[in-house]
């Protein structure tokens, strides 16, 4: 199962990886969904001695982790090494984690040797998300947990439809349909999955700040088919009056 179209994998890495330093101030959402989904494990009966946060970032769930279980070995894996020097950076002396730089498809550790996969928003940068769950599947011990967040078909909508009025060209990433994320699940043979849709709405003042923003925590058009010139003015000046449209005050 293709995950969120073909993906440049590298220009994924290379985004991200200048983006490490100002990426926090930027990641609101991202923010708020990783301090949900670490608070679903406050109903999860779950004694971890390995934990893996799969695309770390600049590690706060990571840090988080280690806090909420101190006793277990909490690894810290991106594919960016510019947000694992951040994680470093940032990690408290009293609670240490390991950092690997790895890809989320090729996980570098033992089969069966890990309690908890946590990943928040990483899943939608993988290409191949039958690899990734296999590869979950592969590590994870019997009884282990995966607890992941991912976007949905309808994110960036607006902006999607903006751009399709300017051009036919590939500047927006698509996103994997919930429905398919289980079946993948499935064919792995991940056990019992539970899937549901929080949604999220973001306000901007005008397209550009929003693709500012996108710019900071870089989530870049990373599509292998994605334009490579420079976008004209009378091209922006067609985005920017097609997501007008969408201004709801």
């Amino acid at each position: 199962m293709s995950g969120s179209g073909i993906f440049d994998r590298q220009a994924v890495r290379r985004s991200f990886d200048r983006a490490a330093g100002a990426y926090d101030a930027s990641a609101l959402l991202q923010a708020k969904v990783r301090d949900e989904l670490l608070a679903r494990l406050d109903y999860v009966r779950l004694e971890p001695r390995v934990i893996i946060d799969v695309g770390a970032g600049t590690g706060h769930a990571t840090r988080a982790l280690k806090d909420r279980y101190p006793g277990a070995t909490v690894v810290a894996l991106d594919l960016a090494p510019g947000m694992l020097r951040e994680a470093g950076r940032r990690q408290r002396l009293f609670r240490r984690f390991s950092r690997v730089c790895a890809d989320a498809a090729r996980l570098p550790f033992a089969d069966g040797t890990v309690d908890l996969l946590f990943s928040s928003l990483t899943l939608q940068w993988c290409p191949d998300l039958d690899a990734v769950f296999q590869g979950f599947r592969r590590v994870l011990r019997p009884g282990g947990l995966l607890n992941f967040t991912t976007l949905g078909p309808g994110t960036l909508a607006e902006l999607r439809a903006a751009w399709s009025a300017a051009d036919d060209g590939s500047h927006v990433s698509p996103f994997a349909d919930m429905h398919l994320i289980g079946d993948g699940l499935t064919r792995a043979g991940l056990a019992e999955p539970v899937l549901d849709v929080e949604r999220y709405t973001l306000t901007y003042p005008d397209v550009r700040k929003l693709m500012r923003d996108l710019k900071a925590i870089g989530a870049h058009n990373a599509n292998a088919d994605r334009p490579r010139g420079l976008t004209g003015r009378g091209r922006m000046a067609k985005v920017e009056a097609a997501y007008e449209q969408h201004r709801r005050d």
